[in-house]
């Protein structure tokens, strides 16, 4: 049983009001609660405690010299798996709202915290605590946007909810686990999918105005193993738009100041983390980092395909060369961009090393965002992990 330690229930901050991590915050959702008295310690950007809250959540901090741990966290197993008779209208297969559902079925849990979006708006936001596999199954496709899911923790403790389950990306996850045991809970699931390069709505648009043939009928999107951006439209059409050809010049600036210093891709803190990008393509990524997320994925693991995880090519020169062409935002035409993701695709890397090769990149591109932006924090906000792996790279000043 988590045990349950007073809090001062501190007034939360007017949403038109300064954040406590200021330009840096992701928009979590605890600072709209009275959680806010542990934000501190809890935010991601204010301190960063990765290693600590490994311990706390896994039994121990990830080995350093083991690669795999390294990149991806503490994991008891990696697989690559996917729904035999898939969720109609699911991002991909429906493994995430699958597991939900049978939790709720179950009565493992009273409650789930996901995201369903606003009646006006697909890619809004709207947090909420799914009772039903209804309510979960509203939830369905990811919002590529901040989302505020902590901020229905309060509805939580009022409910008297003392089971449940959390469905969010790392920087929620870790203010999450760093109130946990605030939280008065019996049992808490924590079922994480991997995060990177969120924006605000209004950066969205700029990224669907600036990159898709139909901004305005994409239902969902997703940055692919086979190195394009999936647009499905509401026709059920799917627009491929090479990685190379993105406008990068107009869209240096889009992401979120938090997306930029984050070092958290792979959710190290869930219990349970499901994605796409160490797996090949079609298939989902799973990482079962604990027995809590072990006992998760067993309540599903008759409605899956399953395969070992592989890992094929060198991503090394890819992520050298794109560190000076991100940085420089080198955009090229359309043709060459297409040539040169047909021959990556065929030659580049696969499975577990297309994984390695996202995290490089972007670890690389946000380290070199704190130096300059944050040179003050770079020393502490920096996990040794992350340290460790850009500093395989020759990086400019």
């Amino acid at each position: 049983m988590t045990s349950t330690a007073p809090h001062k229930k501190s007034k939360a901050l007017n949403p038109n009001s300064r954040r406590p991590a200021k330009e840096l915050c992701s928009e979590c959702g605890l600072c709209d609660t009275y959680y806010i008295h542990y934000v501190k310690s809890a935010c991601a950007f204010i301190t960063q405690h990765i290693s600590e809250l490994e311990e706390q959540t896994h039994g121990r901090a990830r080995d350093l010299d083991n690669p795999d741990d390294c990149y991806f966290g503490v994991h008891e197993e990696m697989l690559g798996a996917r729904k035999q008779q898939p969720i109609e209208g699911a991002q991909w297969t429906g493994i995430v709202s699958s597991i939900a559902c049978k939790m709720l079925e179950k009565g493992l849990v009273e409650g789930v915290v996901c995201v369903q979006n606003t009646a006006e708006d697909r890619f809004q936001p709207l947090p909420v605590i799914a009772t039903t596999a209804e309510e979960v199954l509203a939830a369905r496709v990811n919002k590529p946007t901040l989302s505020p899911n902590l901020s229905v923790l309060e509805q939580v403790e009022k409910s008297g909810m003392k089971r449940l389950l959390v469905i969010g990306v790392g920087c929620q996850i870790q203010a999450l686990r760093s109130v946990e045991k605030q939280l008065g809970l019996e049992k808490l699931y924590v079922l994480g999918t991997p995060c990177v390069d969120n924006v605000t709505r209004a950066g969205l648009q700029k990224f669907l105005d600036t990159t898709s043939k139909s901004p305005d009928t994409v239902v969902h999107y997703e940055f692919m193993q086979d190195f394009k951006v999936h647009f499905k439209h509401e026709d059920g059409s799917i627009e491929k738009v090479p990685f190379f050809g993105l406008k990068t010049n107009k869209l240096k600036d889009v992401f979120a100041p938090s997306c930029m210093t984050c070092f958290d891709y792979v959710n190290s803190l869930a219990d349970l983390v499901v994605g796409y990008m160490g797996a090949p393509f079609g298939w989902q990524w799973i990482v079962v980092r604990n027995e809590t997320g072990r006992e998760m994925l067993e309540l599903v693991k008759d409605q899956l395909d399953t395969q070992p995880v592989m890992s094929k090519g060198d991503r090394k020169g890819a992520v050298q060369n794109s560190i000076p062409a991100y940085d420089k935002g080198v955009t090229l035409p359309m043709w060459a961009a297409k040539l040169m993701g047909v021959v990556i695709e065929k030659v580049g890397p696969q499975g577990l090393e297309y994984a390695r090769f996202s995290i490089d990149s972007h670890f690389t591109r946000n380290y070199l965002y704190v130096k300059r932006n944050y040179p003050e924090k770079l020393a502490s906000h920096v996990p040794v992990y992350a340290q460790k792996i850009v500093s395989q790279y020759k990086l400019p000043d």
